[in-house]
């Protein structure tokens, strides 16, 4: 394993003395930094729409199926944490002249390429143990999405909209959680799978401005270079987007009062996000993006509670 390079310091994506400096062992710890495990709510934005496809699948009076739930929630560990690895190795020279990311395992030296892509492949291994535990439908779907997953770490070089990329691999599990479920994907499926990814395209792009700056120096492209001083706009369309998409998926389900209730709670974070982001602060940006663990809350107690209730 290489010798880590010494990183300047400035603003920076991995928090000195959290859980993992104080109870991880030296040598697991660069290990569950470059698969996330530090900063859950990339896992939460990946299980969300799985959840709420289950929630939504469930029988009129019925909560969503435990064991499905559980299944998806290790896959979206296991799928987050291999999503994470595979991009840092292929960005891993994007990452090391980019302020927020230099100190990443594999940049910063803690990690070495060959031994990322032995820990990439035990990743897989544990969402591949997920995914046979589904239907055939589910697991077709689980392969299919392995495309997306390695086409993603690209688009930022070809596109100006890597963040669509991201949502239509992110939400992914809206498809895979209603197949799993019924064995079949229906119109509410195909709803909320769009409402996830207008979703995406408004948290990505304020994620994406924490780091427009460096970005541009190296070439790399996004939302937040393309929209520029119009983002507050653009995030706005979108959230309002997945919102009328969301109401589709409802209506289509026959949900009942608390999963409106629930789309309402959503529709109104998503317009104090809006109101509030400084996208001239990265730790406004940040901070931001990290709430929408809430809107995933809010919307899956809508959703559960209105299928059981219906």
């Amino acid at each position: 394993m290489r010798e880590p390079k010494t990183a300047s310091p400035g603003f920076t994506d991995i928090a000195a003395g959290d859980w993992i400096d104080r109870i991880v062992p030296a040598l697991a710890r660069p290990y569950l930094r470059l698969m996330r495990l530090d900063r859950p709510i990339g896992t939460w934005l990946l299980l969300f729409p799985c959840w709420w496809s289950l929630a939504i699948a469930a029988p009129p009076g019925a909560l969503p199926d435990p064991r499905l739930l559980l299944l998806f929630a290790v896959g979206a560990v296991a799928m987050r944490g291999a999503g994470c690895t595979y991009n840092d190795i292929i960005d891993r020279d994007f990452d090391a002249r980019v302020e927020r990311t230099a100190r990443r395992p594999i940049p910063s030296g803690a990690v070495g390429v060959r031994q990322a892509a032995v820990f990439l492949a035990g990743q897989l291994g544990v969402g591949l143990a997920v995914l046979v535990q589904l239907n055939g439908l589910a697991i077709g779907l689980g392969l299919a999405s392995l495309a997306l997953i390695a086409a993603y770490p690209f688009m930022k070089r070809w596109t100006y909209w890597p963040q669509a990329f991201l949502g239509a691999t992110f939400n992914w599990g809206a498809l895979m959680g209603f197949a799993a479920a019924t064995g079949a994907i229906e119109a509410p499926a195909l709803l909320l799978y769009a409402a996830g990814i207008a979703w995406t395209l408004a948290y990505d792009t304020i994620y994406a401005h924490q780091d427009k700056e460096d970005d541009a120096l190296i070439g790399v492209k996004s939302t937040a270079l393309k929209f520029g001083a119009a983002s507050r706009n653009w995030i706005a369309g979108f959230c309002l987007l997945s919102v009328m998409l969301m109401a589709a998926a409802l209506a289509a389900a026959g949900m009942a009062w608390p999963a409106w209730a629930g789309l309402a709670g959503m529709a109104a974070h998503l317009a104090w996000q809006v109101r509030s982001v400084d996208f001239a602060d990265p730790a406004s940006c940040l901070a931001v993006f990290r709430s929408n663990r809430w809107v995933g809350w809010i919307m899956c107690a809508g959703l559960v509670l209105g299928r059981w209730l219906a």
